[in-house]
């Protein structure tokens, strides 16, 4: 018989395929049943350690359903519920024109729980060298953004980021 894990430390069992699989509460739904984060690996201490870090990682997240929501879902409803009426109608559509043309094309389909920020940098080297996703397909090497608009860029994910947290 196995040893009893304690309290808050999640579960941990080895899979018919011989990986081991962790899991975690995170959250909870409006009718009360659990969100659970998943982790797997190779080894039992593998997965202690990856267990131990996604602990760590959700130690302070309530997550909710609306977690499973999309970073450009959230960047729509930000600027429809947040940003609208409270900013100037040019800088609203400057905000408009950076989802639509950069951020949703690049990391608008990743989940806002799970959009990291080695997934920030690559898109601003991404801007910073190519910019638009259609002008990839150039024959020239398209020319990139300039640090300023990127700025600009990682300044309104910012915000909408903490807001969503």
């Amino acid at each position: 018989m196995g040893k009893r894990r304690p309290s808050g430390d999640g579960m941990v069992r080895k899979r018919d395929d011989g990986r081991w699989e962790g899991r975690i509460v995170v959250g909870h739904k409006t009718n009360g049943d659990p969100i659970f984060r998943h982790v797997y690996a190779k080894t039992q201490k593998a997965l202690t350690e990856k267990l131990h870090q996604s602990i760590e990682c959700y130690q302070d997240v309530e997550l909710t359903e609306d977690s499973r929501m999309t970073l450009g879902e959230w960047l729509d409803r930000w600027l429809a519920e947040y940003k609208d009426g409270t900013i100037r109608s040019g800088t609203l559509e400057g905000y408009r024109n950076y989802i639509e043309n950069y951020i949703k094309p690049q990391l608008g389909g990743i989940p806002l729980a799970d959009c990291s920020s080695l997934d920030l940098q690559r898109f601003y080297k991404h801007l910073l060298d190519g910019g638009r996703v259609d002008r990839i397909e150039a024959k020239k090497k398209p020319k990139g953004l300039a640090p300023k608009t990127v700025r600009n860029i990682h300044q309104m994910i910012g915000s909408a980021y903490n807001l969503a947290i």
